[in-house]
């Protein structure tokens, strides 16, 4: 007798496989993004990912993503003001995006109207049957926006993606194409006030000679769950620093997929992970780089406080006919309590053999001696135990050299301090 054994669904997967059957009838796109998003749930029928799962090792996300909740039409949020003054604001709420007034010559449109014409679909394939943050939200995508930036345009005024959800699902898609030349500041803020489940996916295309900073911001409220994603390509001779903060959500993961696949290109990486209370936080990189002469450097700061729980997988790929590679990563960590943990697991896989790569990680505590000295001048401990913390992080704030940006930055860490501290 054959006997075909059937693993149990969870509520989650049985929820996200329901609320699919209910909604692809009605979701934005063709017939080209249709059978794109149809593909993405077959991968969700798979099942959510396990610590089996190598890449989700840290992260067992069928564990930790007990339950989502269903969508809801009603939840509406207002869009918040700017990060950095004098920025474009251009907001999705819940799930909706709200076209406004770009500067001159900058092509804009909504996800929305990509998907319908057929220009989008692509953009909803898979990196790999693990891409489980990429099938949630090929899946269920609704909106967002897709930003052109013409070649030689150099932006005065930052723009700031805000995607806003006041409840139950929201998932957006980003995507900004930065043409020859081109100089901008782009700001992608992941906030809200629901206890929601959030899929975030963005897009970058840097072109030759660009120079891009682009700084991801998560401060989703203590109850949402955060599902991010960035893939990069940076080609010839280009420049993109990347910042990301996480100082919120319950469950979060932030994937970084990065090709430096143009000879001369730069690529900077500077994290800042702000975990307590009970926070599950997962930041997870794949850099490829595919040219010869590029750059890479990656600082990873993390705070642990309470009972939070983090992970840093760092993935760095030197192809072949990447000569002359030059990568160094470094994560570091404080534990501010002894019940948090935080898991470190850099990688290099060189296929070239001429090239200069290191990585290192520290997880420690603060330094008894460095609190006593500021202790012995006055300070009390609590005090000084906030200036440690604060200057272990400030320096990777500082390497961002826009003094708006530091000034900003510096706020939020003060914020978080002031109710973690």
């Amino acid at each position: 007798m054959n006997m075909q054994l059937q693993v149990r669904r969870t509520a989650a997967e049985e929820t996200l496989l329901a609320s699919f059957s209910e909604r692809a009838a009605s979701l934005p796109g063709d017939a080209a993004a249709a059978e794109r998003r149809a593909q993405a749930v077959e991968v969700l029928k798979n099942g959510l990912p396990s610590r089996k799962v190598e890449s989700w090792h840290y992260t067992d996300l069928r564990r930790l993503l007990s339950s989502v909740p269903d969508f809801d039409p009603s939840a509406h949020a207002e869009p918040r003001a700017a990060l950095l003054p004098g920025s474009v604001v251009l907001p999705v709420v819940n799930g909706i995006a709200k076209l406004t007034d770009v500067p001159a010559d900058i092509s804009v449109a909504s996800i929305t109207n990509e998907l319908a014409d057929g220009s989008f679909a692509s953009h909803l394939g898979l990196a790999d049957t693990d891409d489980t943050v990429g099938a949630i939200n090929s899946a269920f995508v609704t909106d967002g926006f897709a930003l052109d930036i013409p070649a030689g345009r150099v932006l005065e005024q930052p723009i700031e993606l805000q995607n806003l959800q006041a409840g139950g699902q929201v998932h957006t898609r980003f995507a900004v194409r930065a043409g020859e030349g081109a100089k901008a500041t782009i700001v992608e803020r992941q906030l809200g006030d629901g206890d929601a489940l959030v899929s975030s996916v963005s897009h970058l295309e840097v072109g030759e000679g660009a120079e891009i900073l682009w700084l991801i911001i998560q401060e989703q409220p203590d109850g949402a769950r955060h599902l991010g994603q960035i893939n990069v390509k940076i080609a010839k001779d280009a420049k993109l620093t990347l910042f990301v903060m996480n100082a919120g959500g319950k469950l979060v993961r932030q994937e970084l997929r990065v090709c430096v696949e143009g000879e001369g290109a730069e690529f900077r990486l500077r994290s800042v992970n702000l975990l307590a209370g009970d926070t599950h936080c997962d930041v997870t990189m794949v850099l490829d780089h595919a040219a010869p002469h590029t750059v890479s450097t990656e600082t990873i700061r993390n705070v642990v406080a309470d009972k939070a729980e983090g992970a840093f997988q760092g993935q760095i790929r030197v192809a072949r006919e990447a000569q002359k590679t030059d990568a160094k990563m470094a994560c570091n960590t404080l534990l501010l309590s002894d019940e948090g943990g935080f898991s470190t697991k850099p990688e290099l896989e060189i296929f070239a053999d001429d090239v200069a790569c290191g990585h290192g990680a520290t997880v420690t505590d603060i330094e008894p001696a460095h609190l006593f000295y500021l202790m012995a001048r006055g300070i009390d401990e609590k005090t000084a135990r906030g200036l440690l913390v604060r200057a272990f992080l400030a320096e990777v704030i500082e390497e961002l050299e826009d003094e708006a940006v530091v000034e900003v930055l510096e706020e939020k860490l003060a914020a978080w301090f002031a109710t973690h501290g």
